[in-house]
């Protein structure tokens, strides 16, 4: 696989997509639009961050598609026709699927122009526009952007040059429906993460839920996202992986509770989600440092 850069332009960006170029937009303004038919099987390929909203729009057929961080765990969506993905990410990503039936797999990329955007943007959040970022997702649905694209799409195949003033006026649909539909308030500091509410919403979640098994999809479910962005926006505002954040509360109330109480190191274990005692009494000892019998022994509770 060849190197890639850690960003590109819209422009450049088809040099990395493995699918067959079929048709592009030529000089529409605020917008690049290409359609690619697909390879049904991709190992592997590795996309550079991109400044400007892109969007791909699955046309036909369905496939197991899997994204992750380079270097990082493969999180899977099933996408059919109709799907889409949003990407506004400034970091480079890792993406291989596989077609599911006989369907040939084809899909629509757009790159939506950033002046038009930020005007959408600045509409939107006249007061803080630059304290708000769009989230990404991946295979969703939504019928508004589908009637604006279908537009696109045929406006593209057309034989006539493409109306300058039907594009531009879908450009400016587009630009008001994300920065309304898909904006989320952020921190500087925490750019492409998940905000504040959403990740109260989340953590509420996994408290509520210490004894379940950890559930990846119901999380991402709850925060609106697909799994893979979800785990992404995750790690960069807490700086600790779902999965281990989740261990982490399991921890914090394991200690509360053997500082606190005199239940038994067994219903303890019960309580944050471990069914074998040998099991919790190893994950306590990694996470914490030593057992649970000598983390009660050092707070004085009486042996139960």
């Amino acid at each position: 696989m060849m190197t890639i850069p850690e960003s590109t332009s819209a422009e450049a960006f088809d040099r990395y997509v493995p699918g067959r170029l079929v048709a592009a937009s030529n000089g529409w303004k605020n917008l690049l639009v290409r359609i690619y038919s697909e390879p049904r099987v991709e190992e592997r390929v590795a996309y550079p961050a991109v400044a400007e909203p892109r969007i791909v729009r699955i046309l036909s057929g369905a496939a197991a598609v899997e994204e992750r961080e380079p270097g990082g765990p493969w999180l899977k969506t099933h996408i059919q026709a109709g799907d889409f993905f949003l990407t506004a990410s400034q970091s480079p990503y890792e993406v291989r699927w596989r077609a599911i039936g006989p369907e040939a797999l084809s899909t629509m990329h757009l790159y939506l122009g950033l002046p038009v955007f930020n005007r959408a943007m600045e509409e939107a959040f006249p007061k803080d526009q630059g304290g708000m970022h769009l989230r990404d997702v991946s295979g969703f649905k939504d019928n508004f952007l589908s009637a604006l694209l279908d537009g696109l799409h045929k406006e593209l195949l057309s034989r006539h040059q493409g109306s300058s003033l039907f594009v531009e006026g879908i450009a400016q649909s587009l630009a008001g429906h994300l920065a309304r539909t898909y904006a989320d308030e952020t921190t500087p500091e925490h750019k492409g993460g998940l905000p504040g509410f959403r990740l109260r919403k989340v953590r509420d979640l996994m408290v509520t839920h210490l004894e379940d098994e950890f559930s990846l999809t119901r999380l991402a479910r709850e925060a609106g996202m697909s799994e893979f962005h979800f785990s992404r926006a995750f790690k960069r505002t807490t700086g600790f992986k779902p999965s281990q954040f989740f261990i982490n509360l399991r921890m914090e109330r394991a200690r509360r509770l053997l500082r606190e109480t005199n239940r038994s190191i067994i219903e303890i274990g019960l309580d944050v989600g471990y069914t074998s005692p040998s099991h919790f009494a190893r994950i306590f000892h990694r996470e914490v440092g030593i057992s649970p019998s000598r983390y009660r022994r050092s707070y004085g509770r009486a042996k139960p």
